[in-house]
């Protein structure tokens, strides 16, 4: 049962923050993830709901200082995927936007949303005092984890949901962050908290701060991106793997190699192994066969999901194959 709370809609970002700083209150987006969170129990109950949604500095697209983008926190997942600029110079987020979820949830849900999205974990989800809750155990372990981390998981195996995430990662994105005290922008690759470093957050950004904007960088010259995910249901899953490429070419020499993987660790995963093997070499059938065994350096799968391996390695293969016909 969704439990009761105040719903206000403030106009601009500082009366937001302002109202984020009075006692239990929690910013919405699209409201997607959210409302069902607070249905669950997933989220513990709030006084007030801040809208976010008629803050317009917030939305849309502009341009960055440095020849990139600034993308708004509240531009939706179905503007990201059909904007001609994003594909064209960022085609792996526009990629990964419309892998996301169905329609609807791509008309409604956000940037900030999707990067800031709770695990789907069904004991983190369900009635389990899990670690994430604040418990002393992680009942995916030892229980149901066949859509859980092959990578990174310690203490807690969630896998991260966010599909824009990595991208935005491989692309060196940034996101600026505001709270009723300060400024501050972060990496997008720090953005996200590993279970090593503490279980019961996903994000750095404290309770009274609100994500802004994303921005993206000049693509420099030569920038080839994609993003893929291998689901159960291809009309609307979750990722069971994925990766997000984004390579500097030079003919078919690889310059510079971001990758990033999604669906097989608890934050966006950069495979530096993999990174490893590109950089620097012709792009061509047997580098492909060496960074998509590289792929799977360190992966240790739990009882049933071990299929995520070759699965991660075929795709890991498949995208690099794609890339070289890319326009």
């Amino acid at each position: 049962m969704l439990p009761s709370f105040a719903h206000v809609r403030p106009d601009t970002l500082d009366q937001a923050l302002t109202l984020l700083g009075r006692g239990s209150a929690r910013a919405q987006a699209g409201g997607t993830d959210l409302l069902g969170c607070l249905r669950d129990g997933a989220l513990p109950p709030v006084e007030t709901l801040v809208s976010l949604g008629a803050i317009g500095e917030m939305h849309g697209f502009r341009p960055g200082t440095d020849g990139g983008i600034r993308l708004g926190a509240l531009t939706t997942i179905s503007e990201l995927a059909t904007n001609q600029t994003v594909r064209s110079s960022a085609r792996a987020l526009a990629d990964a936007a419309a892998s996301v979820a169905s329609p609807q949830l791509r008309n409604q849900g956000t940037l900030g949303g999707n990067l800031l999205q709770k695990p789907r974990c069904w004991y983190y989800r369900g009635d389990f005092d899990c670690l994430r809750k604040g418990g002393d155990t992680c009942f995916a372990y030892d229980g149901e984890n066949r859509y859980h981390c092959i990578f990174g998981g310690s203490a807690c195996y969630i896998v991260h949901p966010s599909d824009t995430a990595p991208a935005l990662v491989a692309l060196g994105a940034s996101a600026r962050i505001a709270s009723p005290r300060a400024r501050r922008t972060v990496p997008v690759e720090q953005l996200h908290v590993a279970p090593a470093d503490d279980p019961t957050r996903e994000s750095v950004l404290e309770p009274d701060e609100i994500l802004v904007e994303v921005m993206l960088p000049e693509p420099g010259p030569g920038l080839r991106s994609s993003y893929r995910k291998v689901r159960a249901r291809a009309s609307w899953d979750f990722a069971l793997v994925g990766v997000a490429l984004a390579l500097h070419l030079d003919g078919k020499l690889v310059r510079r190699a971001s990758v990033v993987l999604s669906g097989v660790a608890p934050i966006p995963w950069r495979a530096k192994a993999v990174e490893q093997v590109l950089e620097g070499s012709t792009l061509d059938a047997a580098t492909i066969k060496r960074a998509a065994a590289a792929a799977i350096t360190g992966a240790e799968p739990l009882a049933q999901n071990g299929y995520k391996i070759p699965l991660l390695e075929g795709l890991v293969t498949e995208q690099l194959e794609t890339i070289l016909t890319q326009e």
